[in-house]
């Protein structure tokens, strides 16, 4: 089963990535299903599919599954992309090829797909974990430094969002670092953060911008180990 899903993601990862060219993905947009590439792009995941599945066509079913599905899943596409923003047309897009993939492997060796697990101690405790990292973290923090006033530094070159996503991302790596035992980790984050804030820092007029950051940073750290140190610690005496 494992073989046979990896030559599908393959194939996948092969027509969608590496042989799909910008200008392609352009013409598409614009010309949606008029578009010459549109059917170039089809192609290749065909031709793909044969290669990895190594011109075994007792796969004819799975492959025209597959070639069809991705057909409609891109037209589809095409049309919704002036409706939808596009990062979540494109996670939704990719989740599609793989439902469709999942579902061919499912067709030539059958598994018990048992969601179950799902509601487990242990998963259960890992998204309470992810959702205190990102979201609940961010509330936090977002309280606890509201109090000190910054609208007198100019933001128009910073990234919309950008500070909450930072701060989303290294709690989270952060977080990963300690449960797999690689503290080194979390050093090399800081000086790493470290590095790339000096430059900003060093050209601030006033300390409040360093402090404030300061702030930001060690309580974005402390609220991870916080939360890591928690959750090994239920694993721990819950024998999980």
């Amino acid at each position: 089963m494992l073989i046979l899903a990896l030559k599908l993601i393959l194939a996948h990862l092969i027509g969608d990535f590496l042989f799909q060219p910008n200008q392609w993905v352009k013409h598409k947009e614009k010309h949606k299903h008029k578009s010459k590439f549109l059917y170039w792009h089809i192609l290749v995941h065909f031709l793909a599919l044969i290669i990895v599945l190594q011109f075994n066509f007792n796969y004819w079913l799975g492959i025209l599954i597959i070639v069809a599905s991705h057909y409609s899943i891109d037209l589809l596409k095409l049309y919704l992309n002036k409706y939808i923003n596009s990062r979540l047309l494109f996670g939704l897009d990719q989740l599609a090829h793989f439902i469709i993939i999942a579902l061919v492997v499912c067709i030539y060796e059958p598994y018990d797909f048992d969601l179950n697990f799902l509601f487990e101690a242990e998963t259960l405790l890992f998204i309470t974990s992810l959702v205190c990292l990102t979201q609940v973290a961010s509330v936090v923090m977002k309280t606890i430094i509201s109090k000190w006033d910054l609208r007198d530094f100019d933001n128009e070159s910073s990234l919309k969002n950008a500070g909450a996503y930072i701060g989303i991302l290294e709690r989270l790596f952060v977080f990963m670092f300690i449960i797999t035992n690689h503290w080194e980790g979390v050093g090399f984050l800081i000086a790493a953060k470290s590095v790339f804030r000096f430059g900003d820092l060093s050209k601030a007029k006033d300390r409040k911008l360093t402090e404030y950051v300061l702030i930001g940073t060690l309580l974005s750290f402390g609220l991870a180990i916080l939360f890591a140190l928690g959750y090994n610690y239920i694993l721990v005496i819950n024998d999980l």
